[in-house]
């Protein structure tokens, strides 16, 4: 394909991708009013705990904004299969018969994934809004902007989210044959390194509990990703030795039947 019908192929793959999110944003709308009640319940919780806690729109706007903004956030995730599908659609003309059944254990394995990353982001988001509530004195009112409290929301779950499906890349870096195993493994130390950094900046540097709470799994995922490596190394090694071996095999034989019809 020339440049010009790869511009437009990328085209009509983003406008597919574009239908499926403005057709998933109208579930959105309808979604946002009970996904805001969720999101908004850890500030609502401290009232309960005897804090002054109250979420603010600053302006006439700000309640549109804002279910606008949940809408889409939720359009995105609901037609991620859609848009995952069209860039790997995308790609895959470049892609071995192989890689492409790679890229499809892939995808289905880091969509599911992504969606425990944004439950176990929800699952430490109350610790983090208590936490940081502390900081403040008892007798002051916890007042927030439901923009900025949004937008911390919605980069939480997707960093951690994000962070969750990062070490099924490295299997599939592995599967095509980028990647190691063994080097996966050697790196054990580099890798929880950053993966407490990236914990630690998600979360707030004093929320040691919800730092280590999302640190854990990620490094349990690497862990499992560098057996995964392992194991598929074997198993290739195995049937490429097995394939130097029979070529040997063959490779000796026509050579002594060769030295046999020369002394003949």
């Amino acid at each position: 394909m020339s440049l010009g019908a790869h511009l437009i192929e990328l085209r009509n793959r983003l406008i597919i991708s574009a239908i499926a999110i403005a057709v998933a944003l109208v579930a959105g709308w309808f979604l946002s009013s009970w996904v805001w009640d969720m999101l908004r319940q850890p500030i609502l919780d401290l009232e309960v705990d005897g804090r002054r806690a109250l979420i603010q729109y600053t302006d006439v706007s700000s309640g549109f904004d804002t279910k606008i903004q949940i809408s889409l956030f939720i359009a995105v995730l609901l037609a991620s299969p859609v848009w995952l599908y069209q860039i790997w659609a995308f790609i895959v003309p470049g892609l071995k018969r192989k890689e492409k059944w790679y890229a499809i254990g892939f995808l289905g394995t880091a969509v599911p994934l992504f969606l425990v990353g944004i439950y176990a982001g929800w699952s430490v988001l109350p610790n983090i809004v208590r936490l940081m509530s502390t900081f403040q004195p008892q007798e002051d009112a916890f007042n927030i902007e439901a923009r900025t409290y949004l937008d911390f929301t919605i980069k939480l779950l997707l960093a951690v989210g994000i962070g969750f499906v990062m070490p099924v890349f490295l299997v599939l870096l592995n599967f095509i044959g980028v990647l190691r195993g063994q080097s996966i493994l050697k790196s054990w130390r580099l890798a929880i390194l950053l993966i407490i950094l990236f914990a630690a900046i998600t979360t707030p540097a004093a929320d040691l509990g919800s730092m280590f709470l999302l640190a854990a799994p990620i490094v349990v995922l690497y862990f499992a990703a560098a057996g995964v490596a392992i194991l598929h190394d074997k198993r290739i090694d195995k049937r490429r030795s097995a394939e130097l071996a029979e070529y040997d095999l063959e490779g000796d034989g026509s050579s002594e039947s060769n030295a046999s019809a020369e002394s003949a």
